[in-house]
């Protein structure tokens, strides 16, 4: 029988590590309840969802994605990204803008995500109470967004803002997120403007300059639509930075390797997607036509998602795979999804996430939690309400 996850079950959002667990080890496929949708199936074990990610039987397309009530209209061509194009046009936007996005690319900001991070890290004693701070809204939230800016060039003096904007987006499906999104697109709006003007030392600076040998290039709604695409995806790290420092904060012995042997942090950042990825699910993908995965028929028209949650744990895949080890070889996590919709900017969230982490125990030796985590009630992103740290 196939097992059923029920999304508004209270166990489940406290601990859905166990929930999807069992599910994993009962069947490769299971169906998810989530009220207002039909049949939600998520592959659970590591070959299968990997498998599916890369299979053309099945599509990502507009209805992959939820629309936040209360957007403008005029900024609705805006929210339409690569992400939900399958087929020729997603293979045309990624090849223009994949050169911006490679691992080389991503070192090379390395000294600017530095310097982002360290002016974080001087003003994080100042939001202190007794020594103690809140790292989500005080570093996880605003450093990604911070980066952002950087990347596309928002003038300094517009940037507290677009903190503002950061939040909103992160803040889930509400009036926070809808508001956000037009003040995001005109900002969006005159990075491009500026840069078609005079291209700048910076991402769409980069993008204004790409043009294929054909004479194929990115158009200004193009260019406005990937910024968008960049703080939505740019949320990410967010929780990844929160989660990751739990998880190194409860594990003192894996902290103290790295503070021994720094060199290892990129392997240890493979870990914490794997072990503590916010993404419990992949982008829906829907059947092109009837398929059937280890004795369950997934209709055509039917959703369809990767539970990273599940094979990024799956024993089938990962020797001990509830042990949190970052000198653990293997396959490659999912947590940044795989085949032709793999995180265009993984490069840059894994050095953005190295050099957040690296920094702050460094910055503050002494660091430790003050509470259980509470996590936000969410079914799909694993992340915490609140993360009080002692300095």
């Amino acid at each position: 029988m196939t097992p059923e996850i029920d999304l508004t079950d209270v166990k489940v959002l406290t601990d859905p590590f166990t929930a999807y667990d069992r599910a994993r080890e009962a069947s490769a496929v299971a169906k998810l309840v989530i009220p207002g949708f039909g049949p939600f199936w998520a592959l659970t074990r590591y070959a299968e969802a990997r498998d599916m990610l890369s299979d053309p039987r099945f599509e990502v397309n507009s209805g992959s994605f939820l629309r936040p009530p209360g957007v403008p209209d005029h900024c609705l061509q805006y929210l339409e990204t690569m992400s939900e194009k399958d087929g020729p046009e997603h293979r045309r936007l990624r090849r223009l803008v994949a050169p911006a996005f490679t691992p080389k690319r991503a070192a090379q900001l390395r000294p600017r995500l530095a310097a982002i991070t360290g002016a974080l890290l001087d003003e994080l004693p100042g939001h202190a109470v007794d020594g103690v701070v809140d790292l989500v809204p005080h570093f996880a939230r605003p450093l990604p967004i911070d980066v952002i800016c950087e990347l596309v060039g928002i003038p300094e003096a517009d940037r507290p803002r677009w903190r503002e904007y950061g939040a909103g987006v992160a803040s889930g499906m509400g009036p926070d997120f809808a508001a956000a999104i037009p003040a995001i697109i005109e900002g969006a709006k005159a990075a491009v403007a500026r840069s078609r003007a005079e291209p700048g030392d910076d991402l769409i600076g980069d993008l204004v300059r790409v043009q294929e040998e054909d004479g194929d290039r990115l158009t200004d709604t193009e260019l406005v639509t990937l910024v968008w695409h960049l703080v939505l995806g740019g949320q990410t790290p967010v929780n990844l930075i929160a989660n990751s420092v739990e998880a190194l904060l409860r594990h003192p012995d894996q902290l103290a390797m790295l503070r021994a042997e720094p060199e290892r942090w990129p392997g240890a950042v493979e870990e914490l997607m794997r072990w503590c990825s916010p993404q419990l699910l992949t982008t829906p993908r829907f059947a092109r036509e009837d398929v059937v995965i280890d004795g369950q028929l997934i209709g055509k028209g039917e959703r369809v998602t990767a539970a990273m949650v599940a094979a990024d744990r799956d024993p089938r895949a990962f020797e001990d795979p509830d042990r949190f080890d970052i000198t653990r070889a293997g396959p490659a996590q999912l947590g940044f999804s795989h085949g032709p919709h793999f995180c265009l900017g993984a490069s840059i969230s894994r050095v953005q996430t190295e050099v957040a982490l690296s920094a702050l125990f460094a910055r503050f030796p002494g660091l430790a939690l003050t509470e259980d985590v509470p996590r936000a009630p969410d079914g799909g992103t694993w992340r915490p309400a609140r993360l009080l740290l002692a300095l």
